[in-house]
């Protein structure tokens, strides 16, 4: 029985009273929690909702969440997280390509949310928070009003739990479909081989939970372990600091943007994180000068890891400061395989530059209704991530660059196309090219080439202002350089290599 809601029941018998979640003044415990995702999954039962189905989360860092999370778990179906900074037509692509059946969402995004539930002909709205509208309906209440008199309900190993939309190289986002077994053996090991966390360990949320970083690395592998949860809705410094500090927080996950931003805060020495024993980096490569200032200034070491949606996410961890190389991503977790291989799919030798490929328990199912996609990424039963990076002599891993142009801003990814798209369906665009250029505070940032018709005469700000109701803001181009026309090859195919 592979249900990952197991992981709750488990910690809600062994540690009933302890605190599982503080968010904001409010606090939960385990028994607590276990409770209100029982109700929440007959209340979704109540709704008509099967085995199976999807649930969309439109969420932000809250106790919430995890109920949810939980109880869409605990009734069988399926949780797909999504990111709640998204438009109402990225909003409905995703629910449609999902065939959510339900939302559950906060009311800060409600009119976002509710054009894209209609867009996407979807019925039932669940809202945390506020005072719902007549046609949808109030979290709180339905909790309240449901039976908690259920448990796990029993799935297969390979039984989908998560469907986390993820960019590739071409088309729109696609859904990778995590098991319950991909996201309990990966928590597991996380929370087991990698923090060591036990119910004493408190872990600071502040990573995003629609992510797969948050969602596995702090969430699901703080459940595993009884550890207790404490949750940020918003990445803001001093806010993070203060809760470092008064919290006692002894482990924290974050992106390399986090910890760059961490060090430009004036008054960072005023905070005591002393409780801090561990750091976490991964979702981007982490400089390795921002890694050496940060643990100068704060006086604790930063573990590198490696991961992908599409791997639940963990695939490499540098497991101990004795261990570790600085730059690396470190070695394959327990039980996973990671090779670096040529275009025919044959290992090369130590030092040599090639695509990182894994196998093992953490790789998906597949894209959600894309066999060819699905097919194309796990050649020969290998999962592709599309990275190029080497491996030195003692195994250890780095990366080195992209096959995909994907770009990755502060952990985040953006799928370049989306925005092209965006940027041609204004008048008087006639070419259009967006790549990620290097960004110290983010890692990489959003830039796009633009060629105008003859006459047309826009600004930045105009194509900036332009993609501000048709783009989530971290997609968003953050500078404009207009060209008379941009480089192309002999297919007319716009040469990307050259604009860089």
């Amino acid at each position: 029985m592979f249900n990952l809601a197991n992981s709750l029941k488990n910690s809600a018998e062994k540690i009933p009273s302890r605190v599982a979640i503080v968010h904001a003044e409010r606090s939960i415990t385990y028994s607590e929690l276990y409770e209100k995702a029982r109700r929440f999954a007959n209340a979704l039962k109540d709704l008509g909702i099967k085995p199976q189905d999807k649930v969309a989360l439109i969420l932000t860092n809250s106790m919430e969440f995890t109920i949810a999370y939980y109880g869409i778990l605990i009734s069988g179906a399926v949780v797909v997280p999504m990111n709640f900074q998204l438009k109402y037509e990225e909003i409905a692509y995703q629910l449609n390509d999902s065939d959510s059946k339900t939302v559950v969402f906060a009311s800060d995004f409600e009119e976002q949310v509710v054009q894209g539930m209609k867009k996407a002909g979807v019925k039932n709205g669940i809202m945390v928070r506020g005072t719902p509208s007549k046609e949808l309906l109030a979290f709180d209440e339905l909790i309240a009003r449901s039976s908690p008199e259920t448990g796990p309900r029993q799935t297969s190993e390979n039984d989908t739990a998560v469907i986390i939309y993820t960019s590739g190289t071409t088309g729109r986002p696609k859904g990778a479909e995590l098991t319950h077994s991909n996201l309990f053996l990966n928590a597991e090991v996380t929370a087991e081989k990698l923090l060591k966390s036990t119910k004493e360990d408190v872990l600071l949320a502040v990573l995003p939970l629609f992510h797969s970083f948050g969602q596995t690395c702090v969430q699901n592998a703080s459940i595993c372990n009884g550890a207790q949860i404490v949750m940020i809705e918003r990445f803001d410094p001093l806010k993070v600091l203060e809760t470092l500090q008064n919290n006692k927080v002894t482990i924290f996950c974050g992106v390399p943007t986090m910890y760059f931003v961490l060090l430009q805060v004036p008054e960072r020495k005023q905070f005591n994180i002393s409780s801090l024993r561990m750091c976490i980096s991964g979702g981007a490569a982490m400089p390795v000068e921002v890694m050496k200032n940060f643990e100068k200034e704060f006086g604790v070491v930063i573990l590198e890891g490696y991961g992908l949606s599409e791997t639940s996410p963990v695939v490499s961890f540098n497991f101990s400061a004795e261990q570790r190389k600085p730059g690396s991503i470190g070695l394959p977790i327990h039980e996973v395989e990671v090779k670096i291989v040529d275009d025919n799919d044959k290992e090369v030798k130590a030092g040599e530059i090639g695509e990182i490929i894994v196998r093992g328990y953490n790789v998906m199912k597949g894209y959600y209704k894309k066999p060819e996609e699905t097919k194309e990424a796990m050649k020969n039963g290998w999962f592709h991530t599309g990275d190029l990076g080497k491996k030195d002599e003692d195994g250890f891993f780095y990366i080195v660059d992209r096959k995909k142009e994907m770009i990755i801003r502060g952990g985040m990814n953006i799928y370049p196309r989306e925005v092209e798209e965006v940027l041609y369906s204004l008048k008087g665009v006639t070419e259009a090219a967006v790549l990620g250029v290097p960004d110290e505070k983010y890692g990489e940032e959003v830039k796009a080439f633009i060629a105008l018709a003859p006459g047309v005469k826009l600004t930045e700000d105009d194509i900036i202002e332009y993609c501000k109701s048709r783009l989530a803001s971290y997609k968003r181009p953050k500078s404009v350089e207009f060209r008379d026309s941009l480089p192309k090859g002999s297919t007319g195919k716009i040469l990307k290599k050259a604009l860089r």
